[in-house]
């Protein structure tokens, strides 16, 4: 299989390297053209958002206002926060400069020349080899004043995170490069009327631009056919839990989920059941293991099978996990957080954690299950971010798709 952001390539981190096999090649090609030409060619490709939330990329990047006297920023959302995603160091370590490419050439589509990359603070390594891919970029003119003796200019900085998850939603992102505590923003505006400082803002994913280089070289036509017709290109899959070869691997959008867990990872220690799946990070709808048959990793096919591809952070859990402890770590880990700023998810986050402690001790009453889900389904839709919406859809489909292991937990009441 062909690799595409993460080609094996000893030391492509290097830009020598890079340039050798075709590196900036894309961005010379991409300062010739007209940006509403490129912003069309990413439009037509169908790339969509690998942060999440799959947003068609060229559509975002379309939003962009032109007659605007008012600088415009890029975010670049490196903070990978996500359990069970981790995929994103990867970039940063083995492939810094197809990132920068493609960095670049958002700037230019979308006429900006300050982008901001939010890395979260625990990524020291990466860090430094981002930013040392930054300084060769630097030197050799590919970022700066009058870039290749064009009239683009364009900066790009390292913005360090703090180690809140909070700061991975796009208008937390900006509080924080802005110097403010990490609260999401209520929307309207968006981020393209009032982003960084007031001033326009584009927010993508360092996965989504990884692979716009890939776009401008081989065309939106080759890039839409590979994989899911309606979420294409290669997507990069974390795959961690019970398995015999974790790691992240670089497939087509559309590979079944269980080639990705058989093929890619080796399959399961001890040739065990799968019990239960997450199949895009922590965040996203837990399914059963026999119920797997068939669903793809993309956008659509998760979508029917009553999950999300998310960040594509595969977990699998075989038939010894102790589910009801992983839902109980999971809300724990919203429950600690939140940023506090909407009481349905402060307070409630908080409430599912108690009410699952009581099911992991054997403690729970039979009316627990109901109170669970009256807080879960009262938190989700009723938050200014996703945040909310996260902490209370693995509840909702642990309480859907396992519920013996909920009713074998309730504490038996001996008849008076």
């Amino acid at each position: 299989m062909e690799k595409y952001l993460l080609p094996e390539i000893p030391d492509y981190h290097l830009i020598d390297v890079y340039e050798n096999n075709g590196g900036y090649q894309a961005f010379k090609k991409s300062i010739t053209l007209n940006p509403d030409a490129i912003i069309n060619e990413i439009k037509k490709s169908n790339l969509r958002g690998r942060g999440g939330a799959c947003f068609p990329t060229g559509l975002k990047w379309s939003f962009m206002p032109k007659d605007n006297s008012k600088p415009k920023y890029l975010a670049v959302n490196g903070d990978e926060s996500e359990p069970g995603t981790f995929k994103d160091r990867n970039l940063f370590e083995f492939n810094p400069h197809l990132i920068i490419e493609g960095i670049l050439i958002a700037c230019y589509s979308m006429e900006i020349k300050t982008a901001y990359v939010y890395i979260r603070g625990e990524y020291g390594k990466w860090i430094r080899i981002f930013q040392k891919a930054l300084d060769d970029a630097y030197s050799k003119n590919y970022i700066g004043q009058n870039i290749l003796g064009s009239n683009f200019s364009t900066n790009v900085f390292i913005h360090k995170g703090a180690g809140a998850y909070i700061c991975g939603e796009e208008s937390a992102l900006m509080n924080s490069i802005e110097g403010d505590r990490g609260y999401p923003r209520v929307k309207p505006p968006f981020p393209a009327q009032k982003g960084l400082w007031n001033c326009p803002t584009t927010i993508n994913n360092i996965e989504t631009l990884a692979n716009i280089p890939l776009i401008i070289n081989k065309g939106a036509e080759w890039y839409s056919s590979i994989g899911s017709p309606k979420h294409p290109g290669p997507i990069l899959v974390g795959i961690s839990g019970h398995v015999n070869k974790p790691g992240v691997y670089e497939v087509p959008t559309g590979t079944l989920l269980t080639e990705l867990i058989y093929n890619f990872a080796e399959g399961i220690p001890g040739n065990k059941k799968i019990k239960a799946i997450i199949p895009g990070g922590s965040s996203t709808m837990i399914l059963r293991g026999e119920n797997i048959e068939g669903v793809k990793m993309d956008a659509e096919s998760l979508k029917a099978a009553g999950s999300s591809v998310g960040t594509a952070g595969l977990i699998v859990m075989d038939e010894e996990t102790d589910l009801i402890r992983v839902i109980t770590r999971i809300t724990k880990f919203y429950h600690h957080e939140s940023c506090g700023q909407c009481t349905p998810c402060r307070e409630g986050t908080g409430w599912m954690e108690k009410i699952l402690n009581r099911f992991e001790k054997n403690e729970a009453k039979k009316e627990d299950l109901e109170l669970l889900l009256d807080v879960a389904n009262n938190i989700e839709g009723n938050t200014i971010c996703a945040l909310g919406d996260a902490a209370a859809w693995p509840v909702q489909s642990m309480i859907k798709r396992f519920p013996e292991e909920f009713e074998r937990r309730i504490k038996k009441v001996e008849p008076v």
